[in-house]
């Protein structure tokens, strides 16, 4: 099965920690939608999530620093040289691949220059999403609507950009914080964003690194708002109006 953004080379990259039980699928379904490529970038795991991306079909590197946005730029610098659009999705199963068409398609037709699957906007399984990844998506909504005038309704790892785009942004983040300064560095650039409402499930396997008890997720709270704060600062005379806020699903 080809993707079908006609040339277009399309890689996904999957950033993945002791994910051992979840990956083989969520790599075998990824593939079966037709992309270029899957770059599973290990994060310095003690299971077999590496041995079963690599069974499952994937290209997987190793980043044994661990830090989220670390391991995402890591995978940006895996992709195939040839590579056009890139794309982000969670390795525990929660993501549902049959909605990357959805998400590259706008970057590949031209009519946006980022965009992002919201599981806020999306149908969700119960229990799939903390009432604090909710609280936090409403509140970047806030944060970054008053910044910049734009509207995101969540910070989803569900994402494509042009890699040459994503290179231009200087993006500096490598841990928590790093979907955040994406979406920031795009608004305050003036890009087209898009926001796609996508299906939502309960992890298949895994533990969350940020969700999963309190005290990662008070680190993970405290490390997003002072990486809001400090790029809100640092882009602030940079930024410019978003030419397009578009929203909704393509039809």
């Amino acid at each position: 099965m080809q993707f079908p953004t006609g040339t277009q080379v399309v890689s996904v990259v999957i950033p993945c920690l002791n994910e051992e039980i979840p990956i083989f699928k969520v790599v075998r379904d990824v593939l079966a939608q037709g992309v270029d490529e899957v770059v599973v970038v290990d994060n310095g795991s003690t299971d077999k999530t590496a041995d079963n991306a690599l069974k499952a079909g994937a290209r997987v590197v190793s980043e044994p620093q661990r830090g989220y946005g670390r391991a995402c730029a890591t995978g940006i610098g895996a992709v195939t040289p040839d590579a056009q659009i890139i794309c982000f999705l969670d390795g525990d199963g929660s993501d549902v691949p049959d909605f990357l068409f959805d998400i590259v398609s706008p970057v590949a037709a031209n009519t946006a220059d980022f965009c992002m699957g919201s599981r806020i906007r999306g149908r969700r399984e119960p229990g799939s999403m903390t009432p604090q990844q909710i609280v936090a998506g409403w509140i970047s909504w806030a944060m970054l609507k008053l910044t910049y005038g734009v509207t995101f309704t969540d910070m989803s790892p569900f994402r494509a950009i042009r890699i040459e785009t994503l290179r231009s942004l200087g993006m500096r983040e490598m841990t928590y914080g790093w979907n955040l300064e994406m979406q920031m560095r795009v608004a305050a650039a003036g890009m087209r964003i898009k926001e796609i409402p996508v299906d939502h499930r309960c992890r298949t396997g895994g533990v969350s690194k940020v969700s999963g008890n309190a005290s990662a997720g008070l680190v993970a709270a405290w490390k997003i708002t002072t990486t809001f704060l400090r790029l809100a600062i640092q882009l602030r005379r940079k930024a410019k109006p978003a030419s397009h806020q578009l929203q909704g699903k393509e039809t």
